[in-house]
């Protein structure tokens, strides 16, 4: 698919009705969600602390107060899970680089007009272009390949925040066309017939953006592309990630909540770790995201399904599967299943995760936004009869149509708004519960992205290799 060409995004271009879905752009946050927002540290350590007397007050206050150097602005998709005894528990799904989510965002403040757009670029971007850079360095540019609404309302926010004009590039994979480079590694944009030197950028890019951005690069990225390697986008080495992370706040008490992994699984070793997990399993490609690349199996038909399709990488991540009581795995901390959402008037419960945005500020990372979705069709009981696992388990809204094309399926969205809130069956402790875990997957990554780095500041392929020995990844990877 060919770039279009780049435009200029002047200061009072923000025009709302561009920048929120429309069920969104007249929302009305529910209390508790806005209550959740506006709560300040110490309180979130009080109460969770209370609630959770094994957890160290002074551990979780430096975690929530930790400054990281890479992954400066996140969203973690988590489901609301149980055990037959009641032992309930937010479960990361995965954390994202370059996350959705203004669009669905009701505003906290109607006198913000600019919502969560201008919340983040003040207190994260800012701060980030700012540092140790002077004005005349550069251009300012929002990169995207992928969700034009969102990206467009951050490149109306940056111009209105440093009152200067925006250039609005798209980069999609695989163009035959660009319209950036990199030269001294700098990122430079083409722009009337001219190349000219971005000082900062927000990126969007979110299809194997490591084959499009250097990874060593003089203009400040927010996120950088190792943010996507180190977990961001590759669920391959974010699961090591959690795994090494949890094995350092172990002495807090506290945990990074996952289903349970099996990584660097080869495709003909896919059907032994499922037959382990007892039939029923998730299959991932590390590196897809927006739902591609998710395989739920739940019977000898859908594994086969999976054999056969055609992907390009060589490795993959086995997961226990979350799903009805009566067909989950059964994994070392026991059967998790789904809580789902409050049932409708026809009895019907289905799957909804909670996607909860997180940004760095100089006190730590703060949310910064949160929706919800549901799944395609309800919960069934029994599988005997069923939709394919995938409409029951699924929530993600996109859909691929083409390439670099994709569409919303907005009917299953669910806002953070007086209306559907309370169908999420969740409260404020759930909340606070969801963000904790957003952090602690935020943070366990930021430092796998440090230790990617040598001595000399310059990406280590070596120690990259060692984590994900993938050959078609490491070769897509632009050093």
């Amino acid at each position: 698919m060919t770039n279009p060409t780049p435009q200029i995004v002047p200061p009072g271009s923000f025009r709302a009705e561009a920048h929120w879905y429309p069920k969104a752009l007249n929302a009305t946050i529910h209390p508790m969600v806005s209550f959740f927002l506006n709560l300040d540290p110490e309180r979130i350590v009080t109460r969770y602390c209370h609630l959770n007397p094994l957890v160290d007050p002074d551990g979780l206050r430096s975690i929530l107060s930790y400054s990281c150097k890479y992954f400066l602005w996140g969203g973690a998709d988590l489901i609301n899970a149980t055990t037959a005894h009641g032992r309930r528990r937010m479960v990361i799904i995965e954390n994202n680089s370059c996350p959705s989510g203004q669009k669905s965002m009701p505003l906290l403040d109607d006198h913000q007009e600019e919502g969560g757009y201008r919340l983040l670029v003040e207190r994260t971007f800012r701060p980030l272009a700012e540092k140790r850079q002077a004005k005349s360095e550069g251009r300012l540019a929002v990169i995207y390949d992928k969700n034009p609404m969102e990206a467009s309302g951050y490149a109306a926010a940056i111009a209105d925040a440093f009152q200067e004009d925006v250039l609005y590039i798209c980069d999609y994979y695989n163009a035959p066309e660009r319209h950036l480079k990199i030269e001294n590694d700098w990122l430079y944009a083409r722009h009337e017939g001219e190349w000219v030197r971005l000082r900062a950028a927000f990126r969007y890019l979110t299809q194997r953006p490591w084959t499009r951005l250097p990874l060593n690069a003089k203009t400040r990225i927010l996120n950088p592309i190792v943010t996507c390697l180190a977990g961001g986008r590759n669920k391959m080495v974010a699961a090591k990630a959690y795994d090494l992370y949890n094995g350092e706040i172990r002495k807090y008490g506290l945990r990074i909540h996952t289903p349970e992994t099996i990584w660097d699984v080869s495709r003909n070793e896919v059907p032994l770790w499922v037959a382990k997990l007892g039939g029923q399993a998730v299959v991932k490609v590390p590196y897809s995201n927006a739902g591609q690349g998710v395989y739920t199996i739940t019977n000898p038909e859908e594994l086969a399904a999976f054999m056969e399709e055609p992907i390009d990488y060589e490795r993959f991540i086995v997961q226990s599967l979350i799903g009805n009581y009566k067909w989950s795995s059964t994994g070392g901390d026991g059967k998790f299943f789904h809580v789902g959402t409050i049932p409708d008037k026809k009895g019907r419960t289905y799957v909804s995760d909670i996607r909860l945005m997180v940004s760095s500020t100089p006190d730590g990372l703060r949310p910064l936004a949160c929706y919800s979705r549901r799944a395609e069709h309800p919960l069934a009981d029994q599988l005997a009869g069923a939709p394919p696992s995938w409409s029951m388990l699924g929530t993600n809204l996109s859909a691929k149509v083409g390439d670099n094309q994709w569409t919303s399926d907005t009917d299953r969205l669910l806002l953070m708004d007086r209306r559907d809130f309370n169908k999420l069956g969740i409260g404020l402790d759930d909340l606070i519960e969801a963000y904790i875990q957003t952090v602690l997957s935020t943070i366990a990554i930021d430092r796998m992205a440090k230790n990617l780095f040598n001595s000399k500041g310059k990406f280590s392929l070596r120690m990259f290799s060692s984590l994900n020995d993938d050959p078609v990844l490491l070769s897509e990877i632009l050093v």
